[in-house]
Order: C-alpha cells, then structure tokens, then sequence
C-alpha cells in the first residue's frame, strides 16, 4: 500500500498572530479527513466528507491524493512562509485558513469547523494523543541513542581490531622483511663466495698454463739446439770425409 493510503494522525501547535495557540489534531484517510481543534476550553470539529474532499480537488485542478498530501503538510506541521487564520463564522462555528504558493501564485485554502458539544472529550483526547505522541517520541529517543551507543560501541571494537590487525601486519612485514633480507645476505654471501672460487681458480689455471708454456719453451730451445749440434756434426763429418779424399786423390 501506498504511504498516502494508509490512515494517518498528525497533531499541530499553531501559533496564531494576536490569540493564543490551538492545537489541531488531523486524521488523514485515503479520500477524507477528519480535524479536531480545541483552545483548552472550547473544541471544534471538521469532518470532510470524499464528496466535498473531491469537489475541492476539482475546483484545484488536483488529484484528492495530491489534495490530502498538501492538506496533511500544512496541517501537520505549521509552515513558515504560510499564514494561518482561525476566525469567526456564523452560529459559533470557526473557519480555519491557510495559505501557500504555487506557480508563484499565493492561494489560500478554508476550512469550516463547527463547534462540539463535547469539549472536554474533545480536549482530553488531544491530550492524551500528544501524550502518547511525547511517549513514543522518548521511547524511540531512548532506543536510537541506545542504538547509537551501541553504535558506537561496535565502532570503538572494529577500531580496535582495525588497529591490532595493523600492528599485526606491521609485526609480520618487519619479521618477513627480517626474514628476507637475511636469506638475501645469505645468498650473497654464498655468491661471492662461489666467485672468489672461480676468479681463485681462473688465476691458477692461468698460472700453470703460464708454466707450461715456459717449460714448452724451454724444451724447444733445447731441441733446436740438438739440432743445430747435429747439424754441425754431419757438416764437420762430410768436411773431414772431402779432406781425405782429396788427399787420397793427391798421393795417387
């Protein structure tokens, strides 16, 4: 069901210019209202039928759910660019008036109330609706302010588990960074070591390749002399060889 379409009551202190206050109490239904007012001693009554609800609506050009919804809005709570009128009317009967604006037209709305033969029922029912209105309104202060505690309890609780868990986290980063940076030095340890190995052991291969090149130089310094020895003995023996020979030639 639509917000508008279910019967609602409204209670309004309306401040008049030059009099005294009255208390308007409004029972709104789907196609109809019923109003009650009272000054404290006297009471009035309005109840608007959905004939002349509807008629009224038409003389507006307003659909009666719009008509209502504006009736209960200025008769629910008192506005303040609106002025309010409780007047005399014929045989002890009020007219209640309000104005408002629309399209940058100041319209004006009235309202007949007769007066009750039942003041006091009257007055004591408004009472006891604003009394019970003023009961439920500390009710559901008490209840939201207990909500917001609680609230605010929870918020507190979710801060200090916010703030835990960060240190938490905090406590665990620095552990793993710790954690981390030794394995890394480790390892970096570890490779320098591997690398002073290999340079270690690139300088003593280069050492003994130095080595063998000298001792390859030095055989083959020998060797040449060998040969260059053997030579000279092949040559002194041909040359004795070619003495005698000619020699032998000569005496013959």
């Amino acid at each position: 069901m639509v917000e508008w379409e279910r019967t609602k009551h409204t209670c309004l202190r309306l401040v008049l210019s030059g009099t005294d206050p009255i208390f308007v109490k409004g029972t709104w239904h789907p196609s109809r209202f019923d109003i009650s007012i009272t000054d404290g001693s006297s009471s009035w009554l309005c109840n608007a039928t959905e004939e002349e609800v509807a008629e009224r609506a038409a003389q507006w050009d307003q659909p009666v759910s719009e008509y209502l919804q504006l009736a209960e809005q200025y008769l629910g709570f008192q506005q303040p660019n609106s002025i309010y009128s409780f007047s005399d009317a014929l045989e002890g009967s009020k007219r209640l008036s309000w104005t408002f604006e629309k399209e940058g037209t100041k319209l004006e709305w009235r309202w007949k109330c007769k007066p009750s033969h039942e003041n006091k029922k009257i007055t004591v029912g408004i009472l006891n609706f604003l009394m019970e209105a003023n009961i439920r309104l500390s009710e559901e202060v008490v209840n939201k302010t207990r909500s917001f505690e609680k609230m605010e309890s929870e918020a507190e609780k979710c801060l200090a588990q916010g703030e835990r868990l960060c240190s938490e986290k905090m406590e665990f980063e620095d552990a793993t960074y710790s954690k981390f940076i030794s394995v890394l030095n480790a390892k970096k340890a570890k490779l320098r070591a591997l690398r002073d190995k290999e340079v270690s052991g690139k300088e003593v291969a280069e050492e003994e390749e130095e080595s063998t090149d000298k001792g390859e130089s030095s055989e083959s310094g020998r060797s040449d002399n060998e040969h260059s020895e053997e030579e000279a003995s092949k040559k002194a023996a041909t040359t004795s060889s070619r003495g005698r020979g000619r020699k032998r030639a000569a005496r013959s």
